[in-house]
């Protein structure tokens, strides 16, 4: 049996950095925000990185939606302590939905993506946002969510994805991608390394640079030497590709 809260938190501690990230700043605080999409309010749980104009990224949570969210909040101010201004985006309250209702995934799946397409352009536009330099980081189903988002937005400079499965259709969908970052482990459960192995091949059909890791030893979620050495890659992947971070405030 899977434990959901070893997957948002190992999630988070993975992208702990002991050389920068101070997830425990009070100075990192998460203000409620929102745009619309379908007419519908979403909320964006904002976390700033800091004084001036700098990166931004986007985080798409999992099936698991806000049950355990305080996993993902950690993320995203260790994320914000390294300069990059986050949107924690609340995708599901477009189906008005806490976590997601499998009966209706594919029905909803659709619908949730026009909220990330949706979440681009409103990220872009947020004050002390630099629209140049926008990444993307998705969680299990929130990273199929960010592949689609990435393939149908040039906006998107950057795409970490954790876990995530391959949809159906989603070949047909997207013709490009920008830089990737896949991280998996062989012992995944829930979404079985082959669909690491299938994105991987398709990124080599598109011609995007990607790198990518199996941890042999991992399940879905991190823990352990693999949380610190996907932080690592995580860090050196967002810094190559979304350049300087914002400065602390």
């Amino acid at each position: 049996m899977v434990d959901r809260r070893q997957i948002t938190v190992g999630m988070a501690a993975s992208l702990v950095v002991a050389s920068d990230a101070r997830a425990g700043d009070q100075g990192t605080k998460a203000g409620m925000e929102s745009f619309t999409s379908g007419g519908l309010p979403i909320g964006v749980e904002w976390f700033p990185a800091g004084s001036g104009t700098g990166p931004a990224v986007l985080l798409l949570h999992g099936a698991d939606g806000l049950t355990f969210a305080e996993g993902y909040r950690l993320a995203a101010r260790v994320l914000a302590s390294a300069g990059y201004h986050v949107g924690f985006v609340h995708y599901l309250d477009r189906t008005r939905d806490r976590r997601v209702v499998y009966s209706r995934i594919k029905q909803d799946y659709p619908t949730w993506m026009t909220v990330t397409r949706d979440a681009v352009s409103w990220i872009a536009n947020h004050p002390g946002v630099d629209p140049a330099r926008i990444g993307i980081v998705g969680v299990s189903l929130g990273a199929a969510l960010a592949i689609d988002t990435a393939g149908a937005d040039t906006r998107i400079k950057a795409l970490v994805d954790y876990f995530g499965p391959v949809l159906d259709g989603v070949h047909g969908r997207v013709k490009r991608l920008p830089p990737t970052l896949i991280l998996h482990g062989q012992m995944d459960g829930v979404v079985g390394i082959e669909h690491a192995h299938a994105f991987e091949a398709m990124l080599k059909r598109l011609g995007t640079p990607y790198e990518i890791k199996i941890y042999p030893d991992q399940g879905h979620g991190f823990i352990g030497a693999a949380q610190l050495d996907s932080a690592a890659r995580v860090s050196a992947f967002l810094g190559r590709h979304l350049g300087a971070a914002a400065r602390p405030g």
